[in-house]
């Protein structure tokens, strides 16, 4: 047994040898390496995704703040889930797109000063001024390992890539409260397991008063929002920097929250 686990949990060794940031190279179907799909692809069988998940939802659950773990268990939980977001992308002309050029969301694709020169209330401006504010890199977003399909691999490295500019739609912070939030819209939006988990569990770490606000109003405010607007993956932000923020709001239907989340709540 215990010869069984080591075996099964080789992979988190493989993971922590690895460099953190994911490279920006898009993912492509060419060989790189004796049963490897993409650059980072680390395959395993089905008992050691299922110990992965495990592990990586106890840690996650104990930690929101580990992205690893919560990267971890969104690949391990998240195929079928991948599979169904995959093929909305490719009914929609600009997901499809998305799919077939796979852009990647990092410091070395923006070009930040023209980011900075865009008009204010500009998605572009908007979203630089969310990751200044929130001292957030794009760059952190950790590189997918262990799905064992790579357009499904960008799928969900895309998913990973623009969940700071669903903070900056929604207008949410990168404090717990604000996490939960954009999680039970993601949760809505894209029914990945690991949104669901996060949304449902990620409240017990809330104070009382904060728990009563998410609750009454928060929660109720991202469903409605999550099932009202389309697809939030079949959009080519980098296309639309210079689109006004609360124009992309207006064309997703996204309103806007009920009370401002402050950044230290």
């Amino acid at each position: 047994m215990a010869t069984l686990l080591r075996r099964a949990l080789c992979p988190l060794g493989r993971l922590r040898s690895r460099p953190g940031p994911a490279t920006d190279a898009p993912l492509r179907a060419v060989s790189h390496g004796a049963g490897l799909l993409y650059p980072d692809h680390i395959p395993t069988s089905r008992l050691q995704k299922a110990l992965l998940a495990a592990g990586s939802a106890g840690m996650a659950l104990y930690d929101p703040y580990r992205h690893d773990m919560v990267a971890v268990l969104g690949e391990t939980t998240g195929c079928r889930t991948l599979k169904v977001l995959r093929d909305q992308m490719r009914r929609d002309p600009e997901g499809a797109q998305i799919l077939q050029e796979r852009p990647r969301i990092s410091l070395s694709t923006l070009d930040l000063g023209r980011l900075r020169s865009l008009p204010e209330g500009s998605l572009g401006r908007e979203y630089l001024r969310f990751l200044d504010m929130n001292r957030v890199s794009p760059d952190t977003r950790a590189p997918t390992r262990f799905v064992d399909d790579e357009e499904l691999a960008y799928v969900i490295q895309r998913y990973r890539e623009v969940h700071d500019m669903l903070h900056t739609l929604l207008g949410m912070p990168t404090n717990i409260l604000g996490e939960i939030v954009v999680k039970w819209f993601e949760a809505v939006q894209t029914g990945l397991p690991m949104c669901i988990l996060g949304a449902l569990f990620g409240p017990i770490r809330l104070s009382t008063q904060s728990l009563q606000v998410l609750v009454s109003e928060l929660i109720p405010w991202a469903i409605q929002n999550g099932r009202r607007s389309p697809c939030v993956l079949n959009l080519y932000y980098e296309r639309r920097w210079e689109q006004p923020l609360q124009a992309l709001r207006e064309e997703l239907s996204i309103t806007p929250p009920p009370l401002q989340v402050q950044r230290q709540a």
